[in-house]
């Protein structure tokens, strides 16, 4: 990759203030961020950053933003390499802890909506529902396929968001792999274990309700 400043008079200022703002947040915090700080980082003037971001909370929105869209995009690649209804939202929850692992610092933002400001800036906000939408999407096709009950679908979505992101904020926290450790086994293993078990759960529970269930 070149220089920073070559790669900024080609106009690529504001990817390398986002890339320069990851670095921070990856090596001294979500508080060392600063646009005085990032411009440093990034080997620009300090007023430099004002020609893309306002101030902190719009570079916390852009990075907030750019998160959800490649969390989107991860979950969609999960879902759509498998036509099983059952097999997609348990890919679909792996490939969002996947996520958190590879990308700590967008995850680290995406849901501080303190620091962001999504009132403020609503392409945040529009790419959090985007992403959520892609597990609506997956769910609408478990209820059509008699895997989940259409009644619960909307409670149905917000449980394997809710079990997905737990299991995210506990690898990018470092607790998951501990226990997996501690279990005898990988994170990996681990995740599969737990989305399984929630899965055949909802399985169980549709065939107690007469569902005809999936798996």
């Amino acid at each position: 990759m070149p220089p920073t400043k070559d790669r900024y008079h080609h106009g690529d200022l504001r990817e390398e203030l986002l890339r320069a703002s990851l670095q921070l947040i990856e090596s001294e915090g979500l508080a060392a961020v600063s646009l005085r700080k990032v411009a440093r980082e990034a080997g620009v003037s300090p007023g430099a950053p004002y020609h893309h971001f306002a101030d902190r909370a719009a570079l916390m929105s852009a990075l907030a933003a750019r998160g959800f869209e490649i969390l989107g995009a991860a979950m969609t690649s999960a879902c759509e390499a498998t036509t099983d209804p059952r097999a997609a939202l348990i890919a679909m929850a792996t490939g969002y802890v996947d996520f958190a692992r590879d990308h700590a610092a967008y995850f680290r933002i995406m849901f501080r909506p303190e620091l962001s400001q999504p009132e403020k800036h609503p392409d945040t906000e529009a790419a959090g529902d985007a992403a959520f939408a892609v597990l609506e999407s997956a769910v609408a096709d478990a209820v059509a396929s008699g895997f989940l009950p259409a009644a619960d679908a909307e409670t149905m979505a917000l449980a394997w968001w809710s079990l997905a992101h737990g299991m995210a904020a506990l690898t990018v926290d470092g607790k998951f792999a501990l226990r997996a450790t501690q279990s005898g086994t990988t994170p990996a293993a681990l995740t599969a274990r737990i989305t399984g078990i929630f899965a055949d759960l909802i399985d169980r529970g549709a065939g107690d309700r007469g569902g005809s269930g999936v798996g």
